[in-house]
């Protein structure tokens, strides 16, 4: 495929984009900001999240929810610009909370770490943890081996999380009150890490893969169909623009929070791809 552009550099350690409303949204989660860019490169800093910003979502009424890191808490955006609790996960999430999808009926799922990453603490598998619209949390899904990016399909009735340590995608099925059943594998993925995702309208799902210096484009039974190489490392991606067919890489050199910060490699990249994007985020 063609070489991808940059829509926006300097940052310290991009996570979490998604489309929303003529801009692309995202964490950079070592800065600690939440920033919303448009395709022309203007951007505005919308939050500041002390203890790292990761995952977003939007509730039916247009609020932003963030998820707050090191302390395992969502947060919620208010019409004012500022920032409330919304749901404290800290008794449920095994380590910091990171990705998260919300869906057509406010319904959140975020992952964790499961242990401590960067201080290269033994492995230990995580939790999803459902955050329903009334504020109350509980574990969907348990024994994850590092939960990240997560879609859900636009019938409402799967989600797939891509599990980092375990080089997979697993689906669920999503029941009415958003209890998670039906595990089963959704790709292999040999020689990949899965980072965050997005789903087009063909069913194939883009998979950053931050050790593969490149975006993937995956379908069921784990057959690799494009490849978006980047020069750095490929950590989240998302569907978007107008037509939702501009692939948005969140890109960057390492993800360390300490030489991250020094090194400012993060980037927004964008290349149009053929399939529009599907389902949430």
């Amino acid at each position: 495929m063609p070489n991808t552009k940059t829509l926006m550099d300097g940052l310290c350690f991009p996570e979490g984009p998604r489309w929303h409303e003529g801009r692309l949204w995202f964490s950079d989660m070592h800065g600690p900001n939440v920033i919303a860019v448009d395709l022309n490169g203007k951007s505005e800093i919308v939050a500041t999240v002390e203890n790292s910003p990761s995952g977003l979502g939007w509730l039916p009424d247009g609020r932003l929810l963030i998820v707050s890191m090191k302390d395992r808490k969502l947060l919620v955006r208010g019409a004012d610009g500022k920032l409330s609790q919304y749901a404290d996960l800290s008794k449920l999430a095994s380590f910091d909370c990171n990705d998260m999808v919300v869906d057509a009926k406010g319904r959140a799922y975020v992952g964790n770490f499961g242990y401590d990453l960067h201080n290269r603490a033994p492995r230990k598998n995580a939790e999803i943890v459902l955050v329903t619209p009334d504020g109350k949390a509980q574990v969907a899904a348990a024994d994850i081996q590092f939960p990240n990016g997560t879609v859900i399909t636009p019938d409402g009735k799967t989600l797939i999380v891509g599990e980092s340590m375990g080089a997979c995608l697993t689906a669920f099925d999503i029941a009415a009150d958003g209890s998670l059943s039906n595990r089963r594998l959704w790709a292999k993925m040999e020689g990949a890490l899965p980072d965050g995702i997005a789903l087009d309208a063909e069913g194939g799902i883009w998979v950053a893969s931050p050790i593969s210096g490149a975006c993937l484009r995956v379908v069921e039974g784990g057959k690799v169909t494009d490849k978006v190489e980047v020069e750095n490392q490929a950590f989240a991606c998302a569907l978007g623009g107008p037509d939702r067919k501009t692939l948005f890489l969140a890109t960057a050199k390492d993800s360390h929070p300490v030489s991250s910060r020094e090194s400012r490699t993060g980037r927004i990249e964008t290349i149009e791809v053929k399939v529009a994007g599907a389902g949430w985020p």
